[in-house]
């Protein structure tokens, strides 16, 4: 680390997904690097796991009223002022525009001219599905553009920014891709006789397609008996389990809910699913990938960006399932296939997305947003 620690406030959505998992990762690897961070936040934020030095937590205590239908995003700026006030921030690290970077605008309008600067990371559905909505799109808009420094995942989710939401090409808008630890996600020992197995990881909601996993696993089985492992929960795991009952895979598919720790699961995996509608950049197919599991995904967003069609996985047309289920096959046919892309996954995970640069790149952010 170059220069004087920093006070850094962070917020990003508790829930079950990649913005939350990234922005965790990124404020915990800036504690070990000597910063103080300050996680501001609705819940504890899903990978913030016990005691780690220079970490703290605030909560947003979103109080019902029976005028405010929705108090969180008042809440949140007005937590932010208290944090800010009595922790001293330099920065406030916002991840999502809306609530999060308006709440953020709002607390620096009331701190005056010793605010904290404002770094805003988009996602993806914040510019993609919801952003660009017309009842949103002003509010997303400013809030992006009123922002010290904005960074986004990929390039895809760049050029969509400034399409999507019309954003003057003056307000400048860095691309710092999302990283995995490689020393925790890597391949490991495959159990002896242990069933051939695919994997999916999501919030399943429908953006991800589910329904989609489970179809194209149907196609795999009915050719080569494989067991399916799905990690996570959401509003669309009722209707997943409904479909593998009708399927009468109830036996070969296994639903484990949300994990915190799943490495041995995707390292004892032959190919990792992301059949999803849209995918900024696609954080669980790179925690596969890093773990030596080929990926079959949608050719969607940014996800080309992150697989290579070929050698490190395979892209096909979205909702393609009898596409997708033929190249899983043939990972599964051929053994030397499979070796050679879970080697060239591995190696893709280190060379390109290493944790430590990666947060460096968002130290220099702050540390240019603060003139130091």
């Amino acid at each position: 680390m170059s220069g004087e620690p920093l006070r850094i406030g962070i917020t990003c959505y508790p829930t079950f997904g990649g913005s939350g998992i990234v922005a965790t990762e990124i404020g915990l690897s800036l504690a070990r690097r000597g910063h103080q961070v300050h996680f501001i936040c609705g819940g504890v934020p899903w990978r913030l796991d016990g005691f780690v030095d220079n970490v703290f937590f605030h909560e947003v205590e979103a109080r019902d009223y029976p005028l405010f239908d929705h108090p969180y995003a008042l809440a949140l700026a007005s937590k932010m002022v208290e944090v800010a006030t009595y922790e001293k921030l330099d920065l406030f690290h916002v991840h999502y525009a809306i609530p999060h970077a308006t709440s953020a605008h709002l607390a620096r309008q009331i701190l005056g001219p010793a605010a904290p600067r404002l770094v805003t990371t988009l996602h993806g559905t914040d510019i993609t599905v919801v952003g660009h909505e017309r009842s949103f799109l002003p509010i997303t808009r400013f809030s992006i553009a009123a922002s010290d420094a904005v960074t986004v995942p990929s390039q895809y989710l760049k050029d969509a920014t400034y399409e999507l939401l019309g954003l003057p090409g003056e307000v400048p808008i860095e691309v710092i891709p999302n990283f995995v630890d490689t020393d925790e996600y890597a391949p490991g020992p495959r159990a002896p006789g242990a069933p051939r197995r695919l994997v999916h990881n999501s919030n399943f909601r429908p953006l991800k397609r589910v329904g989609d996993v489970v179809e194209v696993f149907a196609r795999v089985h009915r050719e080569i008996p494989c067991e399916l492992v799905l990690i996570g929960d959401g509003p669309d795991r009722s209707t997943v389990e409904l479909k593998v009952r009708e399927l009468g895979l109830t036996r070969a598919v296994k639903f484990l809910g949300k994990q915190l720790h799943f490495v041995e699961v995707l390292q004892g995996a032959d190919a990792f699913l992301l059949p999803s509608a849209s995918e900024s950049f696609g954080l669980a197919a790179l925690e596969a990938l890093s773990c030596g599991v080929p990926v079959v995904a949608s050719d969607v967003g940014g996800l080309a960006e992150v697989i290579t069609d070929g050698e490190t996985g395979f892209l096909r047309p979205l909702g393609a399932v009898d596409q997708m289920a033929e190249a899983v096959l043939r990972l599964l046919r051929d053994e030397p296939l499979r070796l050679r892309m879970s080697q060239a996954a591995r190696a893709s995970a280190i060379a390109r997305f290493p944790r430590e640069p990666m947060v460096a790149r968002y130290e220099a952010c702050y540390r240019r947003v603060l003139g130091r």
